[in-house]
């Protein structure tokens, strides 16, 4: 009986070269067919490193199909590397798919460690690591981004986010609003000639969004929530701010809510007598 193939998850460098480990090489030389996002793009990489397997393209539109394919591929005894454009496949990359359907007809999977901007990042930000979650990048719609956060907003973890650039001050806006004001820290083209981090607060940064580049890959990490205690003057000082503001009572007890993470109930009384 002829042996089955094989699915290798192979990172890839998410902008310095020199991340490239010997033993991904190593990997895409040896296998049968490359599987990747993009073809052009990874054509670069390959041929840098000498690489002379072929190539086909696994992306959202078509993994899927692919998955199929391969399936085929595996039984007849192939070897198939997947790439995605940066990083690790399956983190915010296609690949998932593929592993769920390598893993439900009994192929084995070999998953590569490798470069990922999350973790360097995470690193950065001088957070506590004993534990955080990784959110990717946020849905488009205002109500389905509360339905994701709204698992994480008493977490006292930090939460690491990936963003584009033409959506990352919309984002940004919407983690202040929701969140209320957090340390964040805001990595851009990590590994890359102009990488930089930011290390500020969400206010800060809304105030003043000038202070960064809006070109590249960003990760954002904000901390987890801080447990405090707010007496009851602290709250109606927080109420007044707001209604000096000009908002409504509804309003401002909404946004109390978010900034503190106090019931509504207990701000509610409070706003109230005023």
């Amino acid at each position: 009986m002829k042996e089955k193939g094989k699915l290798f998850i192979v990172p890839t460098p998410i902008g310095n070269l020199s991340d490239m480990t010997f033993r991904a090489v190593e990997t895409l030389k040896k296998a049968d067919i490359i599987a990747a996002e993009d073809t052009r793009n990874s054509g670069k990489l390959l041929k840098h490193f000498e690489i002379k397997t072929s190539m086909i393209s696994y992306h959202k539109f078509n993994e899927s199909q692919r998955a199929e394919e391969f399936l085929e591929l595996f039984h007849k005894g192939k070897k198939i590397a997947v790439i995605s454009d940066a990083g690790s496949p399956g983190i915010s990359d296609p690949a998932s798919h593929l592993i769920r359907t390598a893993i439900d007809n009994n192929i084995q999977i070999e998953a590569l460690p490798g470069a990922t901007a999350l973790i360097p990042a995470f690193i950065l930000s001088g957070f506590p690591t004993e534990n955080f979650i990784f959110i990717g990048f946020l849905p488009k719609k205002k109500k389905e981004k509360e339905k994701l956060c709204a698992r994480f907003k008493e977490l006292p973890f930090p939460l690491i986010f990936y963003e584009a650039p033409h959506r990352i001050l919309n984002s940004l806006q919407f983690l202040w609003e929701y969140f209320g004001d957090r340390e964040i820290v805001i990595a851009r083209e990590l590994t890359k000639l102009h990488e930089e981090t930011i290390r500020t607060t969400l206010i800060e940064f809304l105030n003043a969004p000038e202070k960064i580049t809006l070109k590249g890959e960003f990760v954002i990490v904000m901390n987890g929530a801080k447990k405090k205690h707010l007496t009851d003057d602290e709250l109606k000082q927080k109420i007044i701010f707001y209604l000096k503001k000009g908002e409504s009572k509804t309003t401002a007890v909404q946004k109390v809510m978010q900034e503190t993470g106090v019931a509504k109930n207990r701000i509610y009384a409070l706003a109230i007598k005023f």
